[in-house]
């Protein structure tokens, strides 16, 4: 019987890229596992012909044989054939249980004493702070001191995790391999030893202050720098300065989130500020100035020209905020909201009438204007 085309057998495209077969093989080898299908002599065959083809497949020089020669690149006792698992068949399956029970039996292939040594010195966590500053201090920056609690190094055992003077011993359960081997039907799993935790060491005495973590906890106090301009949401990254790493591992980062309080007067888009003022609608009229406080702690001076419509916004060039990391400042907008007279003596009220009577389309073409179209469209 002629052998089919091992990417159809595994059924991906030719080309398909490592992860891809992987994937492929994995899902298929699962199928058509005999552990799965007790009896089944077609499920059998197409376990050991999905494994050749993978095989095949995944080695980069017998695919590129395949690929220009097909099955005649492996006849004459070049290939495994498709009789037998071969002598890679641990290696191809190891794919896939090294995914679907690596992190659940503790870590995948190829920690070796390196793997050991990584899980004995774990990186420390990385640790949040939320820091809330006005406005004012974003303008200006400063230097704030924060209290951080965290995990710091031991400095009885120096993050050794052992009572001083005492060392370590080979894990007897494991043989100071880190792992132990257990038979469970069809196959051998590697798990990671229960007593050591994949250590392969054991403590002799454990240090009697951080209980043989090498660390313990601790409030600390950093000073950290704002820089002028910086904006609300963020992200302050303090290497080295988080958690300390178990038994002497690497410490994680602290990362500082910045959040901007709202301000009474100004409000704020980017380097640009706004401010809205409420003038009298005679001073929109006439026209005239005042000030306004800036956060250099300086005043302002805001002009208003005569005919003022409400809403109208005034620039003031450069009394912005600092651009981050930059020279160049922002403006401040400050919008005039026109206030409407309220509770009127009766001279006001009187004066008030008299200008009615005064005017004109020229005091008032807007609303003349808008009026005189309306009156058309109804006419019409």
């Amino acid at each position: 019987m002629a052998k089919r085309d091992f990417y159809d057998v595994l059924g991906v495209p030719k080309g398909s890229d490592e992860a891809a077969l992987k994937s492929a093989y994995r899902k298929l080898a699962m199928q058509f596992h005999p552990d799965r299908n007790p009896g089944n002599a077609e499920a059998e065959h197409r376990f050991k012909e999905i494994n050749e083809a993978y095989d095949t497949l995944k080695d980069a020089q017998k695919r590129a044989a395949y690929d220009r020669f097909g099955h005649a690149a492996f006849e004459n006792g070049g290939g495994r054939g498709a009789s037998g698992f071969g002598p890679d068949f641990s290696s191809s399956m190891s794919d896939i249980f090294e995914d679907i029970f690596g992190d659940f039996m503790g870590g995948g292939r190829g920690q070796g004493q390196g793997g050991r040594a990584s899980q004995s010195r774990l990186r420390g966590s990385d640790l949040r702070y939320n820091l809330e500053i006005t406005l004012e201090e974003a303008f200006l920056g400063r230097t704030v001191d924060i209290d951080v609690p965290t995990l710091v190094t031991c400095d009885t055992c120096d993050g050794s995790g052992a009572k001083p003077g005492t060392g370590l011993s080979t894990c007897k359960h494991c043989n100071g391999h880190g792992k132990v081997r257990a038979a469970q039907g069809f196959f051998t799993i590697e798990r990671t030893c229960p007593v050591c935790h994949g250590r392969g060491q054991m403590m002799d005495n454990p240090c009697t202050d951080c209980g043989g973590q090498g660390r313990r906890q601790q409030n600390r106090t950093l000073s950290v720098d704002i820089p002028k301009g910086i904006e609300d949401g963020t992200r302050i990254r303090l290497a080295n300065e988080g958690e300390a790493g178990l038994r002497g591992g690497p410490p994680g980062d602290l990362y500082i989130f910045v959040s901007v309080k709202p301000h009474d007067l100004f409000q704020r888009d980017g380097a640009d500020l706004y401010a809205r003022v409420p003038i009298a609608m005679t001073t929109a009229a006439l026209g005239g100035e005042f000030e306004v406080p800036t956060l250099d702690a300086a005043r302002a001076r805001v002009k208003v020209s005569p005919g003022t419509q409400p809403g109208q916004r005034v620039r003031l060039k450069g009394k912005g905020m600092p651009i981050l990391r930059s020279k160049d400042i922002g403006d401040l907008y400050v919008q005039l909201d026109v206030e409407t007279p309220q509770n009127l003596s009766r001279r006001q009220r009187e004066l008030l009438e008299e200008f009615e009577k005064l005017n004109t389309r020229e005091t008032s073409p807007t609303s003349d204007g808008f009026f005189s179209k309306l009156k058309s469209f109804f006419e019409t």
